[in-house]
């Protein structure tokens, strides 16, 4: 085996002579075709979410009041110490490693 250098350069329309399509484009044209192969049914759709609602509904009744909550568009919640960051650190100290997690 022979390690190199080689040049990665991939120009899609230059190697198949055309330009490649997007997912979008597809769901448009098979839409068009009347192909629904690559379509969710709309009774699968509600399936899904008689399963996940049910999560949602108990996570924003029960918020966990050590989760890092911040305001959209901001920086973050800063460096807020949770229970697993917590735990982290303490099986780092009990393995005689430095976790790297939530050191100060």
């Amino acid at each position: 085996m022979q390690l190199g250098l080689v040049n990665m350069e991939f120009d899609y329309a230059r190697d198949f002579g055309r330009s490649h399509s997007t997912g979008y484009e597809r769901l448009m044209y098979d839409c068009m075709m009347g192909d629904a192969t690559l379509f969710q049914r709309a009774d699968m759709v509600e399936a899904g979410w008689r399963v996940i609602q049910p999560v949602l509904d108990a996570w924003s009744a029960t918020p966990d009041k050590y989760f890092p909550n911040y305001a959209a568009a901001s920086w973050g919640a800063g460096r807020i110490r949770t229970n697993c960051w917590d735990a982290m650190a303490v099986l780092g100290e009990r393995s005689g490693r430095s976790s790297g997690v939530g050191a100060e």
